[in-house]
């Protein structure tokens, strides 16, 4: 019965849908940010509180776990989903990001950007510098919390990068792997792909009557890592594990390079750490490596791409001898 339910979720997935842009998903390698699977995945859409992923890595990367953060009336009257923080309590930058992640407070959200940006305007200014600087195309922000705006969209694709990169930073990923915080409050982690064992061991929920049930899931499933975002799905815990099985069984972390040095055009190249990607049987066959030398022998810095259909999938910093 579950093999039959897979098979009918990826059909449903894949049709074209007459709300061509209304829902969208997207299936991304985590090690390489590479597009596995997608469908609308560069339609700019609402994404809710997975916005929460940004603010949360903004957060982390400009202030200090310990640091103290006293609630504004503003903050604590935030609209939408609340951990119920009140006006002229005071916490630790650490508990607001737990109640952030784990329960999606807005009221949180709210304290943490004022507390960071100056303002909740000085932050959403940090929030889209930082978009821009991780190459977030598809991504304009316009408030810390997710909460409907015009102008407030991304796309499954670049949430998926965002989880992407935020879970580089082991402070996010400590946060937003946890299932049950016990600090200076308890909460459980909306997010229940966490407690279940099908290798799900990071992510974040989002809803609001415009954007419809949105996902992020960051799997680890053997030596497999991938995110599955979904936007707009209301069947989005089995469509999650229906695309996180069907990665599993299709795809496998492949070396294509060994760390090592190689000779390429004459130059001696330094592979410091092993080139690796998800792949599928099918795709070894057709990929293939570029090296890009600057001109000028005296600089160092190289790039070796893999290719994959004659495009480029993904770049690594290597070095000339």
């Amino acid at each position: 019965m579950k093999k039959w339910l897979c098979v009918v979720l990826f059909f449903v997935l894949l049709q074209p849908s007459a709300q061509a842009a209304s829902h969208a998903y997207a299936v991304i390698d985590a090690e390489t940010g590479r597009l596995l699977m997608g469908a609308n995945e560069h339609a700019k859409l609402p994404i809710a509180s997975l916005t929460k992923i940004w603010t949360a890595l903004v957060v982390l990367e400009n202030s200090k776990l310990d640091d103290k953060v006293t609630i504004s009336e503003r903050a604590a009257l935030s609209e939408g989903s609340s951990i119920y923080l009140e006006k002229g309590q005071t916490y630790s930058i650490e508990t607001l990001l737990y109640g952030l992640m784990l329960r999606s407070g807005n009221d949180a959200a709210y304290a943490l950007a004022e507390h960071v940006g100056g303002s909740v305007e000085g932050f959403v200014y940090l929030m889209n510098e930082r978009a821009r600087l991780a190459g977030l195309s598809d991504t304009t922000f316009s408030n810390p919390s997710g909460l409907h705006g015009e102008q407030h969209l991304s796309s499954a694709y670049d949430t998926a990068r965002m989880l992407q990169v935020a879970m580089r930073n082991e402070q996010f990923k400590k946060i937003a792997s946890t299932v049950v915080f016990n600090g200076e409050q308890s909460w459980k982690n909306k997010h229940r792909l966490l407690s279940e064992n099908n290798g799900a061991i990071a992510g974040k929920t989002g809803f609001t009557k415009v954007a419809g049930r949105t996902l992020a899931t960051y799997f680890q499933k053997e030596q497999k890592q991938f995110i599955v975002v979904t936007l707009n799905e209301s069947n989005d815990w089995r469509v999650h594990n229906a695309l996180a099985d069907h990665i599993a069984t299709n795809y496998a972390e492949r070396t294509l390079a060994k760390k090592g040095t190689y000779t390429v055009a004459g130059e001696k190249i330094i592979v410091n750490k092993p080139i690796k990607m998800l792949v599928t049987k099918a795709e070894v066959r057709d990929l293939h490596h570029v090296v890009y030398l600057p001109t000028d022998a005296r600089k160092k810095d190289a790039v070796w791409y893999v290719y994959a259909k004659g495009r480029p999938v993904h770049a690594v910093a290597v070095q000339r001898e």
